[in-house]
C-alpha cells in the first residue's frame, strides 16, 4: 500500500482536473458508491461518528498490524467524504495514521465547500479514525 502522503498527493492531483465543485461532487459521489461496504452487524450506534450531521458508521480492524476500515453513510456527499478518508487512512499502520496531516483536505478545496455542519463532521470523522489508530496502537504495543 502506499504512503499517506502519496495517497494524498493523488487525490489532490485528481481533484485538480475537474473545473468547478459541481464534478468534484460528482465525482466524491462515484467514490461513494465505490466504497467497500460495512458489514451490517457493524452499523450499530457503538460505530456512529458523532458530530455528523448524517449517519455514518465506521469499523476498524487491524490486519498485519494495519488497520483496515470499512464505512458506509446515510447521505451521498458524506459517502463520498469518508469514502476519501477511507482511502488515506485504510491498509496505514496506527503510527502512520497518527502523524499524518490532513491538509491535502484544504489543498482540495474541500472544507471551505462544505456547509458548516458538514465541515464539522468531517473532522469529526478525521478524528475518530485517528482514535481507532491509538486504540489500535495501544493493542499493538501490548502484544
Amino acid at each position: 500500500m502506499a504512503a499517506i502522503d502519496t495517497i494524498q498527493d493523488e487525490i489532490v492531483e485528481e481533484f485538480s482536473l475537474f473545473e468547478d465543485w459541481m464534478q468534484r461532487y460528482e465525482y466524491m459521489i462515484e467514490l461513494g458508491k465505490s466504497l467497500p461496504l460495512i458489514d451490517p452487524r457493524h452499523k450499530t450506534e457503538d460505530n456512529i461518528i458523532k458530530g455528523c450531521q448524517s449517519k455514518v458508521w465506521v469499523h476498524a480492524d487491524l490486519s498485519e498490524e494495519k488497520l483496515v476500515f470499512t464505512a458506509d453513510s446515510d447521505a451521498i456527499i458524506t459517502k463520498g467524504i469518508i469514502a476519501i478518508l477511507i482511502r488515506v487512512f485504510s491498509h496505514q499502520h496506527p503510527d502512520a495514521i497518527l502523524e499524518a496531516d490532513t491538509t491535502f483536505i484544504d489543498k482540495i478545496g474541500l472544507r471551505e465547500h462544505l456547509s458548516p455542519t458538514r465541515a464539522n463532521g468531517l473532522v469529526s470523522m478525521i478524528k475518530q479514525l485517528k482514535m481507532y489508530a491509538i486504540a489500535f496502537k495501544t493493542q499493538l504495543n501490548k502484544s
